[in-house]
């Protein structure tokens, strides 16, 4: 499959749902954006946040190494951003790719030109910018967050907090309340021939970006064509119990008048099909199902890159 030349896509996401998307849809096109979540509050990223006050670079690191290219300069640059320190020292647990794309912020003074050089340094097949141009903090409002008390409502604060909740999300903010987006962002979404949301963690990596006011605008008065890619399985926390047509609910409440033009699902994970159909329907989006996970032993709840790119070509065409 040859990307095809004047097509421009742009994905919202952050994230292993993200990536999976932008490796497929480079293989489809050669005018690619991603737009990655800054709300991560764990691990390598929320340390260097908290200390240098930086946009969290996990997920955009995530995005930069899916859009590397499969030669030897691409597959060994996606191995070096990855690496992630072991040991017990001060580096233990950072990703040297975070590390990078923080030095390059220091050097340049700015998100997006620091991103721009990392994509340059390592040869992506497209760009990769935040959706806000300030690190963003998720609140959610949980039915049962606490099992000693099933029936209460919680304010649950922070990605990593939300994304293992053994309750149900009711509600979904941010803190700042609209902040604000990235313009280079918001210019890509006006221009783009086709937005992709999704795959990923339904309220902390794909949801964010419609909680911020004027992303939700441009995305919503693109004359891009508007596609979702669910997720395979759901995300035992986040997302526990959800049915493929669940997450369109969940879009649907937030922005009622949101219109989608296609929803591509895995045809295997969907057991409801007449209630996919109808979800569909209330976004005014046609279903699309294909074979989209992995073949192999162990990785079936994972998108294969290359059957998703089929499936993003069939519906670009």
């Amino acid at each position: 499959m040859v990307a095809s030349p004047g097509r421009s896509v742009v994905a919202l996401g952050g994230g292993h749902g993200l990536a999976a998307s932008l490796q497929a849809l480079r293989r489809v096109t050669d005018q690619l954006t991603a737009v990655v979540g800054v709300a991560d509050d764990g691990g390598s990223s929320g340390r260097l946040r908290s200390e240098f006050g930086v946009l969290p670079p996990g997920d955009l690191r995530m995005a930069l190494a899916a859009l590397c290219g499969d030669d030897s300069w691409g597959r060994t640059w996606e191995r070096v951003v990855q690496h992630r320190f072991g040991g017990d020292g001060e580096l233990a647990g950072h990703s040297l790719g975070n590390l990078l794309i923080t030095a390059l912020w220091e050097q340049t003074g700015d998100a997006v030109t620091g991103l721009d050089w990392v994509g340059a340094l390592l040869g992506a097949n497209g760009r990769v910018l935040p959706c806000s141009t300030v690190p963003l903090t998720i609140v959610a409002e949980v039915l049962g967050h606490d099992p000693g008390r099933p029936d209460a409502i919680s304010v649950v604060r922070g990605q990593v907090e939300i994304a293992t909740t053994p309750g149900d999300v009711l509600h979904l903010t941010l803190d700042p309340p609209e902040p604000p987006a990235c313009p280079e962002a918001i210019t890509a979404v006006r221009e783009a021939d086709a937005i992709v949301l999704g795959p990923g963690s339904w309220y902390t990596s794909v949801m964010p970006h419609l909680v911020i006011p004027d992303l939700a605008r441009a995305i919503a008065e693109s004359p891009a064509r508007r596609i979702v890619v669910l997720n395979l399985n759901p995300q035992v926390g986040e997302t526990t119990g959800f049915a493929a047509h669940t997450y369109l609910d969940v879009l649907y409440n937030y922005l009622p008048d949101l219109r989608i033009d296609t929803v591509i699902a895995d045809r295997h994970h969907v057991e409801d099909l007449a209630s996919l159909r109808r979800s569909c329907a209330d976004l005014g989006a046609e279903p699309v199902l294909m074979e989209l996970s992995r073949a192999e032993s162990g990785s079936a709840g994972m998108h294969d890159p290359q059957r998703l790119a089929v499936a993003f070509d069939t519906v670009l065409a």
